[in-house]
């Protein structure tokens, strides 16, 4: 796909992974529309894309925001969802709060929700992109919420690329990468990120710019679908 002059649509887009797919988009010469449910991140994402892109207000669990949404700036080429959906529970399985856990499935129910509600006026020959995580397919302990989250968007999207087609439907998998989402700051984070990444084969987190250069690879690369792309620095390998 060539993307200059697509339409692009990105939710979660104004923060982290999305934030930095809606800035290379449009970098392309993509028309951008970054959507997030939160009045701060969009403050601040307006003021980074600046003219390359406009931004709004939408919360993915919201479906009938989002159909009226997807009506009004139909038809789209691209359409990513980078979007949490909220909280993410962490911590032993066997000591979790079962409401916390079954809260991190908004993230699946956010992205069933952009593909049922979005499909409809994506272009012929148009994309979704999804992302998933490396816990989906090697899950440290304390992590069995978002592993078992991460699984079902990835069995989603190798489920529903056939009945897409020809619009493609892929996923990318991040390891562990440096956004906004971790809270500590400082040295505190710092600690955190060397910690958590010790055992890779690159020691190191990696940026929101790194995930989005394989998003955008899965945008371009009409060969795609269905499939699941690894930016994790080598965290699923022995």
């Amino acid at each position: 796909m060539e993307i200059e002059g697509k339409r692009a649509l990105v939710l979660g887009g104004t923060s982290g992974i999305g934030l930095a797919a809606a800035r290379q988009l449009a970098s392309a010469g993509a028309e951008v529309v970054a959507m997030s449910r939160s009045d701060t991140n969009i403050a601040e994402a307006k003021a980074e894309l600046g003219t390359r892109g406009t931004v709004r207000q939408l919360d993915v669990l919201d479906r009938e925001a989002m159909a009226a949404t997807f009506a009004e700036l139909a038809p789209y080429d691209i359409l990513i969802n980078a979007a949490t959906g909220g909280g993410r529970a962490t911590g032993p399985f066997l000591e979790m709060d079962l409401d916390g856990f079954q809260g991190s499935f908004r993230k699946l129910w956010g992205y069933l929700n952009s593909v049922r509600l979005g499909t409809e006026h994506l272009t012929a020959n148009g994309c979704i992109t999804l992302v998933s995580g490396s816990p989906a397919r090697k899950c440290s302990p304390g992590m069995s919420a978002i592993s078992t989250v991460g699984n079902a968007v990835e069995g989603f999207v190798r489920a529903v690329a056939p009945e897409l087609a020809p619009r493609r439907i892929n996923v990318v998998a991040p390891g562990i990468i440096d956004t906004p989402m971790f809270p500590v700051s400082g040295d505190a984070r710092n600690a955190f990120l060397e910690s958590a990444t010790g055992g890779n084969l690159i020691k190191r987190a990696g940026t929101p710019d790194e995930v989005a250069m394989a998003i955008l690879f899965t945008v371009r690369n009409d060969f795609v679908t269905g499939t699941t792309v690894d930016v994790d620095g080598g965290a699923l390998l022995p």
